[in-house]
């Protein structure tokens, strides 16, 4: 027998259906006359038959046919939603969030031991390219703790957070019996978060996190439970979890606890086979039951700092892949305007020999005219006794190589923060001690993101120098704000002072469009192959025009990294000579 879970206005309802040869106009009456039969008063559907009303998917809310029949249009456990002609609210808000979003099931498994998982790998895990599944050891390490909390519970032993209360209650012994639900009321008591939802990538983060964090074996949870949790993982059963709420100095409290609720089939759930619904029915089409908490466990679950650190993951990944595109952005606007390579000679840098430094210096050379990779437009001006160039470009070395090591070290301070113990209290099997602490703390990884926001800023900051040097005639040789007929047209004049939010995708259409103005001249071959990139997508400017779209394709370009894949190979295969020219 087919089941389908169905919305009427804010109520959900499973609808069992012997008969799949019946049409959707039978599940949409079937579904209204059992809502009819839940109310207290529902005179406005005194007649089923009389009622206009609509049948739409959750996922998509898509229309369908009320003359198709159910085999046709749906599959089993299939979430729809009854929508009545003349409802304010025909259609949940909620439903319409995140429908577009393209989920391809994980075939990939990574392997969970709570000491080893990386910003790549998480930021993998939140676009579902893995699944997840626990090692022995971790298992191993999960069922020891969890027996010295059981320990510690048949022997009446009283432990914070095991059977006191929480907080300014900590002094107040629970009795056994109410264990379950002192653990229940603590998650239900600490979900106060507000706002929309994150995304489905950032709850998979979230979620994956705290799974990692649990697998340590230092939480008290139970294997089951931990393994209720991978299996919601792995369906991408996602609790709702507001982007607003948490404390830090707290830890994540209030976001965990909107991840546990979903996971106790309270609140609302997303999946891609059901968008928003309620919890309880998203885990039962799924075939997963909620978590059934014992003792410790909801406390086990709200502890740390997972919410900051996925975040931050994101966020450090980003930077990584943004740092990278920059210096060949700022290689190729050196180019541009004609400047000397001279700067990046790696005798200078080894005076100096800043990790970052070096690196960028050595991405400039692999990219800029050499014997390996000349370029026409640097032998046009070999001779034309230029000594050195502006801060903007002969300092990137110093400028972005800087901004490369603070990522390093922010990317250092999370992988730390993913793997330890963020749990208050800490279950000490070897020691056979529950000890209270302040390792949820989220001062690491909120310090080490602010450190992030600075380094990022300076890219930012010296590629909007770089941009009005290419616009600046008197700076670059080149027309007024890189355009023909200046005053019929302004050029970019305007993307300059847009370039404060989109600054390096506008930079690198400022630099692709001066190298029209030094045709026929070429650049080296991987800077030609980074502008034909951007002209497989963006067209010269010509003449003024709409350049909304331009923006976004370039900032498309380098959010995909499409430009680091461009010169990678030039860059990992280079000898990169100690001098560029």
């Amino acid at each position: 027998m087919l089941c389908f879970t169905v919305r009427v206005r804010q109520e959900w309802m499973i609808i069992p259906c012997k008969d799949p040869s019946l049409n959707i106009h039978w599940l949409g009456q079937e579904a209204l006359t059992r809502y009819r039969e839940r109310q207290v008063y529902c005179g406005d559907l005194h007649c089923i038959d009389d009622v206009k009303f609509s049948v739409r998917r959750c996922q998509g809310l898509g229309l369908l046919d009320p003359g198709d029949t159910i085999r046709d249009v749906l599959e089993n456990n299939d979430f729809v939603q009854i929508v009545i002609q003349g409802d304010t609210d025909e259609i949940d808000p909620l439903t319409s969030d995140m429908v577009s979003q393209q989920h391809q099931e994980a075939q990939q498994y990574i392997d969970f031991d709570g000491n080893s998982l990386t910003t790549e790998q998480l930021v993998q895990l939140g676009e579902a390219c893995y699944k997840i599944k626990l090692t022995s050891e971790a298992e191993r390490r999960v069922n020891e703790s969890r027996g010295l909390v059981e320990k510690i519970v048949n022997k009446e032993q009283v432990e914070y957070g095991i059977n006191t209360g929480f907080g300014k209650f900590a002094r107040t012994v629970i009795p056994r019996e109410k264990l379950k639900e002192l653990q229940e009321n603590v998650i239900l008591s600490t979900a106060v978060g507000v706002g929309d939802p994150l995304s489905p990538k950032r709850t998979r983060m979230l979620l994956a996190l705290r799974i990692n964090v649990l697998a340590k074996g230092y939480s008290g949870i139970s294997l089951e439970t931990l393994n209720q949790m991978i299996q919601a993982f792995n369906a991408s059963c996602l609790s709702y979890v507001p982007e607003k709420g948490t404390v830090g100095a707290s830890g994540d409290l209030a976001p965990l606890a909107h991840l546990g609720l979903g996971l106790m089939g309270e609140g609302k759930m997303w999946s891609p086979k059901s968008g928003w619904a309620d919890a309880k029915y998203v885990l039962q089409a799924h075939g997963l039951r909620p978590i059934s908490l014992k003792a410790k466990e909801g406390l086990a679950l709200i502890n740390g700092t997972q919410m900051i650190t996925s975040l931050g993951a994101e966020a450090v990944e980003r930077a990584t892949a943004i740092a990278r595109q920059a210096d060949i952005i700022a290689a190729l606007t050196l180019e541009v305007l004609k400047g000397t390579t001279r700067a990046f000679d790696s005798d200078v840098h080894d005076l100096r020999p800043h990790p970052g430094q070096i690196e960028v210096a050595a991405r400039f050379r692999s990219v800029l005219h050499s014997d390996v990779h000349p370029s026409g437009i640097a032998e046009s001006h070999q001779f034309c006794g230029h000594v050195q160039d502006a801060y903007t470009l002969r300092c990137c070395p110093q400028v972005h190589g800087v901004a490369n090591d603070t990522i390093r070290f922010v990317k250092s301070i999370l992988v730390t923060e993913m793997n330890s113990v963020t749990d208050n209290p800490i279950v000490l099997v070897g020691r056979g001690e529950v000890i209270s602490c302040g390792n949820f703390h989220g001062e690491y990884p909120a310090k080490a993101l602010d450190y992030l926001a600075i380094g990022v800023h300076e890219l930012a900051s010296i590629s909007e120098r770089r941009i009005e040097r290419l616009c600046n005639p008197s700076l670059s040789g080149l027309p007024a704000f890189l355009v023909s007929d200046g005053g019929l047209n302004s050029g970019f004049m305007m993307p300059h002072c847009t370039a404060a939010a989109l600054v390096l995708a506008i930079e690198l259409l400022a630099a692709c469009q001066g190298l029209e103005f030094l045709r026929p001249l070429h650049t080296t071959e991987p800077l030609e192959r980074v502008y034909k990139l951007v002209r497989l997508a963006v067209k010269p400017l010509v003449k003024d025009r709409f350049m909304a779209p331009d923006f976004k394709i370039a900032h498309k370009l380098l959010i995909e990294e499409k430009v680091w894949k461009t010169v990678q190979h030039y860059i990992e295969h280079s000898d990169s000579p100690q001098t560029a020219e």
